[in-house]
């Protein structure tokens, strides 16, 4: 296990700080000399400037005014505060659209945009690409050599998609690029149905409301071409500032799973991966579902890089305001969802915004320093605690961990179903379904790697493959060679149905996954809202998991081709036929769910696999409900991290007094009482 350098050798420290938008307060010095003191008050040590500065940068065509940045850099910069600086293309200047109509986005109903919003650019547009660069190149050329600045934060929340002739003509290249022929095209979007073949590439629209829709490889290829232009031009962007200092990092949020754009496309080109998290805290008596999701994507984003620590780019001490409710943090918990994205390895917590903005449509989001600008507001003194609590945390930074469980999210097979039309059109769930399967290892404190289909497989002992729809070439074999090689593989209903074209396969489902799962599928029923069955588990079954478990939503009828059953339908005309069932495949094994388990059924089921797999949990013990344990290494210390999602008290056993607690140094005892909304960080030596 490596440890990772820093995201900038300048600051070998959590990132501490968040969005600061100077340019509003220009007015207002005693304002911006009031935020230098909170700042170090809250021991903040780094700011991102620039997000949406353009027309303060430029405010006439040609005409740059840097005097502000430059006060505000060296200003902070004195006070020992570093730069995270970003391109402001995010949301271009008024004088821009007027002067370059072009620019302005088409939506999918060929309707061109007015000026306004944010995102409202068309990525494909020479003249916007040509005035990105200029500004880029030249906030390269003065601050990219300045001591303060310690990386590059590309735009804002990439997103959107335009349709305008020079994007519909891009996309046409892009399918010449990819099919050669329209003949080939034509094959693989199936357009014979309903006579819509394609006898000219001109005739190529993107997907419409007002025209076709229908081709489903259509509209996964326009996906397709959206992130591939939008990623064209995220390295337009990256370019000058790589030629004029190539050391200096570059990153841009991520937004959660964020359906418009295949964030693993993005892998190869960042140097760092950040996202913002904002999760609706309180919005049940039991935030656990939740803060195993949001678990869930911490580890996305760290296996973007391969373990690579991440950075909490946004995050809000306090509320949104564009959530349907936006609910207070309840004290404790600003804190423990700070530590969380730090144990599942962000180097970082960062927040937006610094302080409020007076006016415009955000002007009730959260902030660090709210409208009053005191500093003894409950949400400023709870900035302060987390930031005290980061500066004891240093010898955690570029420690990562090596999971033994796998889970497949994959872009582009969501893409696939949410278009499938069948055999749910009420909600297939995939992302529901992802969510169920990575849950029970958080609460047995299993580490777990969230990845694409493309991945490594042979570096875990458990590949779980939730509704794998789509089967891409070559990964059926991977698969199929994971297993025979010793691996477990666990596989769901609806899985190895169609190709990367969105085409069935022929000759029996699961696809290229047949083999590996010894079962074929024949049918599929879909149950309504309020039915369910039910599967009983064989007597003496080979995972030794007794009695009957309720499914619901979708049964897949399967037969048995070498694999053997576990658990059968109790009911309907399918009742007695496999549910569960396992294939002894080489020196492994396969499991296929035929059915949409619900809770207790995968605890019970991941649980027997985690004991017969000899996977390590985080620390062996039983761990009460809404208590998880993450970890983190860097090869001689393990970082244990327990946090208390419950508004009570919870106890954990340990199994021996081996840690030591990260903030006192004093030898832990065996019962660990974590308060409401509590956390331990903990230290051992690495397990072996």
């Amino acid at each position: 296990m490596k440890k990772y350098a820093p995201i900038s050798e300048k600051l070998n420290h959590f990132y501490h700080g968040g969005d600061y938008n100077p340019e509003q307060w220009l007015k207002y010095p005693e304002i911006l000399e009031e935020d230098i003191r909170l700042m170090k008050l809250a021991k903040c040590n780094v700011m991102t400037l620039g997000v949406f500065s353009w027309v303060t940068l430029e405010p006439e065509e040609g005409k740059f005014n840097f005097d502000w940045l430059d006060k505000v850099i060296n200003n902070l910069w004195e006070n020992g505060i570093y730069t995270i600086l970003a391109t402001p293309s995010g949301a271009k200047p008024a004088w821009m659209a007027g002067k370059y109509p072009e620019i302005l986005r088409v939506s999918s109903n060929r309707v061109k945009n007015l000026q306004g919003q944010r995102h409202n650019h068309c990525y494909t547009a020479p003249i916007y690409r040509e005035k990105v660069a200029i500004i880029n190149r030249e906030l390269a050329q003065r601050y990219s050599k300045h001591p303060a600045i310690i990386m590059w934060h590309i735009s804002n929340e990439l997103s959107g998609e335009c349709h305008c002739n020079l994007c519909q003509e891009a996309f046409r290249v892009w399918l010449k690029n990819k099919y050669g022929t329209l003949d080939v095209l034509n094959e693989k979007w199936w357009s014979r149905f309903w006579s819509h073949t394609y006898t000219d590439w001109s005739l190529i629209e993107s997907p419409s409301p007002q025209g076709e829709n229908q081709i489903h490889c259509l509209n996964l290829d326009w996906k397709r071409f959206v992130t591939d232009q939008t990623l064209d031009f995220f390295k337009h962007e990256i370019k000058p500032l790589k030629e004029i200092n190539a050391n200096l990092p570059v990153t841009t949020n991520f937004m959660r799973t964020y359906d418009g754009l295949n964030y693993w496309k993005f892998k190869d080109v960042l140097d760092v991966v950040s996202w913002d998290c904002y999760p609706t805290w309180h919005d049940n008596t039991d935030d656990s579902k939740l803060a195993a999701w949001i678990s869930m994507v911490h580890d996305i984003n760290r296996s973007f890089l391969d373990g690579k620590p991440f950075m909490l780019m946004e995050s809000t001490p306090s509320i949104t305001n564009w959530q349907p409710v936006s609910k207070l943090k309840k004290p404790g918990m600003h804190l423990l969802s700070s530590i969380q994205a730090v144990a599942h390895g962000s180097d970082t917590v960062q927040y937006f915004q610094w302080r409020k903005s007076r006016g415009s449509s955000e002007k009730f989001h959260g902030a660090v320093v709210s409208h009053c600008g005191r500093e003894d507001a409950r949400v400023f003194k709870d900035v302060m605690e987390v930031g005290a609590n980061l500066e004891r945390l240093d010898e955690i930074l570029g420690s990562s961990v090596q999971p033994e469980v796998a889970i497949i999210f994959d872009w582009e097979n969501r893409w696939a179903i949410e278009d499938s039309q069948g055999p749910r059109n009420c909600g297939m769930k995939y992302e529901e379904m992802i969510s169920a399967q990575y849950r029970p290892f958080w609460e047995k404190g299993v580490s777990v790697d969230m990845i694409e289909m493309e991945c490594d497989f042979s570096k875990y002992k458990l590949l779980v493959a939730p509704m794998l729809y789509m089967v891409r070439p070559g990964v059926g074999e991977r698969i199929e060679t994971f297993v025979k090689n010793g691996g477990t593989f666990v596989a769901t209903y609806w899985s190895g149905i169609v190709d990367e074209s969105d085409l069935c396969f022929l000759g029996g489902f699961p696809g290229p996954l047949r083999k590996t799962l010894g079962i074929w599928s024949e049918e599929i029923d879909s149950l309504y809202d309020y039915e369910s069955n039910s599967i009983t588990f064989n007597e003496d079954n080979e995972i030794d998991i007794k009695g009957e478990y309720k499914v619901i939503d979708l049964c897949d009828l399967v037969n048995l081709e070498g694999a053997k059953v576990l658990a059968s339908y109790k009911s309907d005309f399918y009742a007695g036929r496999p549910a569960l069932t396992v294939n002894n495949f080489g020196q492994g094994k396969a499991y296929y769910i035929a059915a949409r388990t619900e809770a207790d059924f995968n605890e019970k089921f991941y649980s027997k696999l985690i004991e017969k797999l000899n996977i390590t949990p985080v620390i062996e013990t039983s761990l009460p409900q809404g208590v998880t344990a993450q970890l983190r290494t860097d090869g001689e210390n393990d970082f244990v991290f327990l946090m208390n999602f419950n508004n009570h008290e919870e106890k954990v056993i340990l199994e021996q007094s081996i840690f030591e607690d990260i903030f006192t140094n004093k030898k832990l005892k065996e019962e660990i009482k974590l308060d409401p909304l509590g956390f331990k960080v903990m230290k051992r030596k690495t397990q072996i």
